[in-house]
C-alpha cells in the first residue's frame, strides 16, 4: 500500500538505508541502541561495534576477551549523550555485563552484576555527564533491580546496589525509565518498569535507595494487561530533556499516555499519580487479526509498530493508521527487521536486521495535527497546533457554524468575527440578517473590529458607523416594548435594566470609537434617533464642547455647562463666548468659575457679560458677583486694565454707601511697579460719573489726585469745612498755592461767621491757629465786614506786631553775623599774602631727585616764570614737598587726561611766549624790570598755577587716581614685545658649548 494513501498532507515519515554490513564481519547484528548520533550494534559473536556518525567512524570492540563458544549480545544500551554504554553478553558460563565509554579502548566488566541478565537501563537525564553516568537502574530477567554508577577515571564501577525484586509475579523486566524533579532542595524520583504483563510505577523522595526501600511496607502500584508479545517494551518521548509522554507495548495493546511530573493528584494507594490523559491502542485496529508488533518507537505524534517487514505509523491522538513504511531489507540475505530504537536527542528513529541499519526519519509530523484534533472537536488544542491563518479559519468556521446551527448566534458571532479568508464579511452579515438576528450581527461587528489592524481605516469607520446605528436600532425596539405597557412588574425591572445595560455599553463603544467614527455621520444618526443625551456625550469625546455647553445651557445646567468649560482643552474663547448666557442663569456659580481660573481669563473679555449682569435690577441686600469678581481681578490679581477699573468705580458709585468707592480711589494699585502710575482708572471718566452720582466727597478726592487743588478745596467747602482744610494742607510744595487754598478757606470761614457779635469774631480769629502761622491777621482782615471795630482785632494785632519786631531783630543779628564774618576772611587773606616757607640747602625735587635750589645752568629753566638768581622756579607744598615747575608740569601732565593735559601745555606756552616778548622789549631798561603791565602774565601765570598746583601731586587726589593705572601703559606695549622669549625654529639645532678652563 502507498504511504501517501494515509497522509494526504504528504509523506510524514520515510525509511532511509545507512548501513548495509553494519556487523562489520563481527557475526550478525543482535542487539543496537543510539544517542546523539552515535549508534552502537552488539553481534552474535560478542562485538560491540560504534558507528559515530559525527566524525565518521566506527570502532569494533570484543566483549568475548577472547574466549571461544558461543557469546552473543543480548541487549546494548546507549545514553541520550552517547558516551555510555551498557552491554549484556550471554556466555556459556552464564551472562556478563559489560560497561563502555566513548574514550575508552576497551570495555570493562561489572563483575557485581555477574549471572545477572540486564534487560533493561534507566538513564537519569538530569544528573548524568560526560564523565560520569551517576545514578543509573538496571532491570534483570530474574525481576530485580540494581542502582549502579560508573565514572570514566575510576575504570571499574563505582558501586552496585540492589534496590528491589519483584516478588508478587516472578516476571523479567522488560524496559524501564526513570524521571527527576526538584522539591525545594531534595530530588523526587519518578521510575517505570515493564515486565510482559504489568508496567509499574515507584516514586518518592530523596535517593534511589530510599524510595524503592520504602515499598517495603507499602503497595506498588502497577497496571497489569495480559497477553503475550514477542517483546515487552516501555519507551518514553523526551523533548527538551524532559519527558513528555510515554507508551508500554503490551500483550494486549499499546497503553499510553501524558506525564505530568508537577502534579500533585494521589492515588489511591497512597503513590503521586503523574500520568494523564490515559489511552489504550488496541491491536485490532491495526487490521491484521492475531498479529502482533514485534517492536515499537515512540514519536511526538504516533506510533512506530513493527509488523513483520513493515512499519505501520500510527496517529496516538486519533488511533488511526496515517502511514505504512516499507523497509527494503534484502530478504534473500535477511531473515527479516530485528528491532526498532530512536535517538531521543536528534529525534531519528532507527531499524536493524541482521546485517543493515536503517534510518527513519519525520518530516514534520505534527503539521496535520490540527485537522486530527479537530475531528475529534477538541477546539482549543487544534487551534494551538495550526499553523497559519487559512488551518485557524477552518477551526473557526466549524465552531461558528455548529454553534449556528443550535441558534447560538452570540457565540456564533465571536468565531465568525475572527475568521479572516474562508468566508467573506458579507457572507457572515447576511447569515444574520437572514436569520434577524441583529443583536448577534451587532456582536459580530464589534468582534470584526476587535481583529482589524489600524491599517483597515476606511474598512473600521464602516462597520463602527453600523454598529451605531444598530445601537441606536436596539436602543429604540427597548423604547418601543417598555411603552405598550402590556407586561409585568418583573418584565418592566428587567427592560428598564436591559436598557441602561445597553445605553452604558452604547456610550462606552462611543468613547472605544471616538477616533474613527465619522463625526458628522455620527451626529446625524444620533440627531436621527433623538438621542439628545448621547449627542452630547460624542460631541464631548470630540472636543465639540461648544454644543455640549449650549445644550446645557438650553436645559438649565449652569454647573454641568462651567465644568466643561473648566476642562484644560477647552478653548477660552468658549467661556468669553458663553459668559453672558451662564452669568445671567447662575451668577454665583459662573463667578466662581471664573476665579478658579485666575490669570487664564482676560476680564477685559468678560465686561460685556458683565454689564449684562448689571444692567439686570437686584435685591439690595444680594452679594454683588460683579463687584466680587472684580475686587478679586484688581486685588489678587492686581490686574491693570483701566476697563476693569473703570467698571468697579462706577459700580461703586452707584452704591449708597460711599466707603468703598472712597477706600478705592485712595488705593494705589500701581505702587509695586517703577515708574508706574498710582491708579489705572480714568479720572476724567471716574469725575464725571461721581459728579452725576452726587458723590462729592469722591469728586473732592479725584480733584485731589488731579492736583486741581482750587477745585477739590471749593467742592470741599460746600461738603465739609474739615475736608477743604484737609485738601488745603495736603499741598506742601507750593507755599504760595497752600496760602492761596488756606486764604480760601479763612473766607469761607469768615462769611460762614458773619455777625457783629464778639463771639463771631473771635471764632473767626481762632481760625488762624489752624494754619501753622501760614496765614496773619493782615492777610484775612479784608475779609471782615468794614463796621467791625478795631478793638476786636486789638489782640492778634499786637501779637503780629510783637513777631514783626521778633523778625527784624534776628534780621539785624544775622547781618552783623555777615559783617564780622567778611572782616575774618579780609584779614585771612591779607596774612596769606605774607606767608613763606623755609626750604632746606638739601631739599630735593621730588620728580628729579635734584636739589630744589640748583643754579640755573644745570637745569633748563622755562622763561615763562622768573628766576631768583640763578636758581630754577619750584613750587613747595604745605605737606612739605617740594618739586621744580616744570618737573611738576611734565608729572602732572602725564597724569592728567589728554583733554587736560593739552589745555597746561597751552597755557604753558603762551606764557612762555608772552615772557619772552616782555624780555625783548625791556631789553635796554635798566635794572631789568618791566616797565610795561605784567597783568596778562600774572592771569595766565595764575591759570597755570591752579591747573598744575592746586594740590599736592604726591598726597592729593591725583595719587589716590594713579592706583588703579597699570604697571604697563599701552604706549609702551613695543617694549613689553621685546622681552617676550619666543620659542626657537623647530629647524634650528643647537650645539653644545663647551668651556675649557
Amino acid at each position: 500500500m502507498d504511504a501517501s494513501a494515509f497522509a494526504p498532507g504528504g509523506q510524514l515519515f520515510s525509511v532511509d538505508p545507512l548501513e548495509r554490513h553494519a556487523a562489520r564481519g563481527h557475526g550478525v547484528v543482535t542487539s543496537m541502541a543510539a544517542g546523539s548520533d552515535v549508534i552502537v550494534l552488539g553481534t552474535s559473536r560478542g562485538w560491540l561495534v560504534r558507528h559515530d556518525f559525527s566524525f565518521e567512524d566506527a570502532h569494533d570492540l570484543d566483549l568475548g576477551s577472547g574466549r571461544s563458544g558461543e557469546h552473543s549480545v543480548h541487549r546494548v544500551f546507549l545514553d541520550p549523550g552517547g558516551k555510555h554504554c551498557v552491554a549484556t553478553v550471554i556466555h556459556p558460563g552464564g551472562p556478563e555485563t559489560y560497561y563502555h565509554h566513548a574514550r575508552w579502548p576497551r570495555p570493562r566488566l561489572l563483575p557485581r552484576l555477574r549471572n545477572s541478565l540486564v534487560n533493561a537501563v534507566a538513564w537519569n537525564r538530569q544528573t548524568i555527564t560526560e564523565a560520569s553516568t551517576k545514578e543509573m537502574i538496571l532491570g534483570t530477567e530474574d525481576g530485580q533491580i540494581f542502582e549502579v554508577a560508573v565514572d570514566e577515571a575510576d575504570k571499574k564501577e563505582k558501586y552496585v546496589k540492589f534496590l528491589f525484586k519483584l516478588s508478587e509475579l516472578e516476571e523479567g523486566i522488560k524496559g524501564l525509565q526513570m524521571e527527576t524533579t526538584m522539591v525545594g532542595n531534595a530530588t523526587r524520583f519518578y521510575v517505570m518498569a515493564v515486565t510482559p504483563t504489568r508496567l509499574y510505577s515507584f516514586t518518592g523522595i530523596g535517593s534511589l535507595e530510599t524510595v524503592f526501600a520504602s515499598y517495603s511496607d507499602r503497595a506498588i502500584h502497577f497496571m497489569e494487561l495480559p497477553g503475550d508479545i514477542p517483546s515487552s517494551e516501555l519507551h518514553f518521548f523526551i523533548k527538551q530533556r524532559r519527558a513528555k509522554h510515554f507508551g508500554w507495548l503490551s500483550g494486549s495493546g499499546i497503553y499510553h499516555g501524558e506525564l505530568n511530573f508537577g502534579a500533585q493528584h494521589s492515588s489511591t494507594s497512597g503513590d503521586e499519580n503523574f500520568v494523564e490523559n490515559k489511552g489504550f491502542f488496541d491491536y485490532s485496529k491495526l487490521g491484521e487479526s492475531g498479529t502482533k508488533p514485534r517492536s515499537f518507537a515512540l514519536s511526538e505524534f504516533h506510533f512506530l509498530l513493527l509488523i513483520r517487514d513493515k512499519i505501520k505509523v500510527v496517529n496516538r491522538i486519533s488511533q488511526q493508521i496515517v502511514e505504512e513504511l516499507i523497509v527494503d531489507n534484502s530478504p534473500e540475505i535477511s531473515k527479516g527487521i530485528i528491532g526498532l530504537c530512536s535517538d531521543a536527542s536528534t529525534g531519528l528513529f532507527y531499524a536493524y536486521d541482521e546485517n543493515s541499519i536503517f534510518q527513519i526519519s519525520s518530516s514534520d509530523e505534527g503539521r496535520d495535527m490540527w485537522q486530527v484534533y479537530l475531528d475529534m472537536k477538541d477546539y482549543a488544542t487544534a487551534l494551538s497546533h495550526c499553523r497559519n491563518s487559512f488551518q485557524r479559519d477552518q477551526v473557526y468556521q466549524v465552531q461558528a457554524d455548529t454553534a449556528f446551527n443550535t441558534k447560538e448566534y452570540y457565540i456564533a458571532a465571536s468565531f465568525y468575527a475572527k475568521m479572516n479568508y474562508i468566508l467573506s464579511f458579507e457572507e457572515i452579515s447576511l447569515k444574520f440578517i437572514s436569520v434577524g438576528e441583529q443583536d448577534a450581527l451587532r456582536t459580530f461587528l464589534l468582534r470584526r473590529l476587535d481583529n482589524l489592524t489600524k491599517d483597515d481605516k476606511m474598512q473600521i469607520t464602516m462597520i463602527s458607523t453600523w454598529a451605531t446605528e444598530l445601537y441606536l436600532d436596539k436602543i429604540n425596539r427597548l423604547l418601543l416594548e417598555d411603552g405598550t405597557g402590556t407586561s409585568s412588574n418583573a418584565a418592566a425591572e428587567s427592560k428598564d435594566s436591559e436598557y441602561r445595560s445597553i445605553v452604558t455599553e452604547f456610550r462606552a463603544f462611543l468613547s472605544d470609537s471616538k477616533d474613527v467614527l465619522d463625526e458628522a455621520t455620527t451626529m446625524r444618526l444620533l440627531e436621527s434617533y433623538g438621542r439628545v443625551d448621547e449627542l452630547v456625550y460624542f460631541a464631548g469625546l470630540k472636543e465639540q464642547y461648544e454644543i455640549v455647553v449650549h445644550h446645557y445651557i438650553q436645559q438649565g445646567e449652569a454647573r454641568k455647562a462651567l465644568e466643561v468649560l473648566q476642562r484644560h482643552n477647552v478653548l477660552v474663547e468658549l467661556v468669553y463666548k458663553f459668559a453672558p448666557d451662564l452669568i445671567m442663569l447662575d451668577a454665583y456659580e459662573t463667578v466662581e468659575s471664573w476665579m478658579m481660573a485666575r490669570n487664564k481669563l482676560n476680564p477685559g473679555k468678560l465686561i460685556p457679560a458683565m454689564m449684562r449682569y448689571v444692567s439686570e435690577p437686584h435685591a439690595k441686600n444680594e452679594t454683588h458677583e460683579v463687584i466680587k469678581y472684580l475686587e478679586f481681578c484688581v486685588k489678587d490679581l492686581n490686574n491693570e486694565d483701566p476697563g476693569v477699573h473703570n467698571l468697579l468705580l462706577s459700580l461703586y458709585a452707584k452704591k449708597e454707601d460711599e466707603s468703598q468707592l472712597l477706600q478705592f480711589l485712595d488705593t494705589k494699585f500701581g505702587k509695586g511697579q517703577t515708574n508706574g502710575p498710582d491708579f489705572f482708572y480714568d479720572p476724567k471718566y471716574a469725575l464725571r460719573l461721581c459728579l452725576q452720582e452726587k458723590r462729592m466727597r469722591a469728586c473732592v478726592r479725584i480733584y485731589s489726585m488731579m492736583s486741581m487743588h482750587e477745585e477739590a478745596v471749593a467742592l470741599a467747602l460746600k461738603v465739609d469745612l474739615e475736608l477743604a482744610k484737609a485738601e488745603a494742607d495736603k499741598v506742601e510744595d507750593d507755599e504760595e498755592l497752600r496760602k492761596k487754598l488756606w486764604l480760601k478757606v479763612a473766607k469761607h470761614v469768615i462769611e460762614q461767621e458773619k455777625g457783629v457779635k464778639r463771639e463771631n469774631i473771635k471764632k473767626a480769629i481762632e481760625f488762624l491757629s489752624e494754619t501753622n502761622n501760614l496765614l496773619k491777621i493782615e492777610d484775612i482782615l479784608p475779609f471782615f465786614p468794614d463796621f467791625v471795630l478795631i478793638d476786636d482785632f486789638k489782640e492778634e494785632i499786637c501779637k503780629s506786631l510783637k513777631d514783626y519786631d521778633s523778625q527784624i531783630e534776628q534780621l539785624k543779628q544775622e547781618m552783623d553775623d555777615a559783617t564780622r564774618g567778611a572782616d575774618n576772611i579780609r584779614s585771612d587773606i591779607g596774612a596769606l599774602a605774607q606767608r613763606y616757607t623755609v626750604i632746606d640747602r638739601e631739599e630735593e625735587c621730588g620728580v628729579c631727585k635734584r636739589k630744589i635750589l640748583t643754579a640755573g645752568g644745570l637745569h633748563q629753566v622755562g622763561r615763562s616764570y622768573t628766576s631768583a638768581g640763578h636758581m630754577a622756579p619750584f613750587y613747595v607744598f604745605p605737606c612739605g614737598h617740594a618739586f621744580h615747575a616744570n618737573c611738576l608740569i611734565a608729572h602732572v601732565t602725564r597724569c592728567r587726561s589728554q583733554e587736560q593735559a593739552e589745555k597746561i601745555l597751552d597755557l604753558q606756552k603762551r606764557l612762555s611766549l608772552m615772557d619772552r616778548k616782555a624780555a625783548k622789549d625791556n631789553g635796554g631798561n635798566m635794572n631789568g624790570e618791566s616797565v610795561i603791565s605784567t597783568t596778562p602774565i600774572d592771569k595766565l601765570r595764575s591759570q597755570l598755577d591752579d591747573a598744575v598746583a592746586s594740590e599736592c601731586p604726591f598726597c592729593g587726589d591725583l595719587m589716590i587716581k594713579e592706583i588703579s593705572l597699570p604697571f604697563i601703559l599701552p604706549e609702551e606695549s613695543d617694549e613689553k614685545a621685546s622681552w617676550e622669549i619666543k620659542p626657537q625654529p623647530t629647524g634650528q639645532k643647537i650645539l653644545p658649548m663647551t668651556m675649557s678652563i
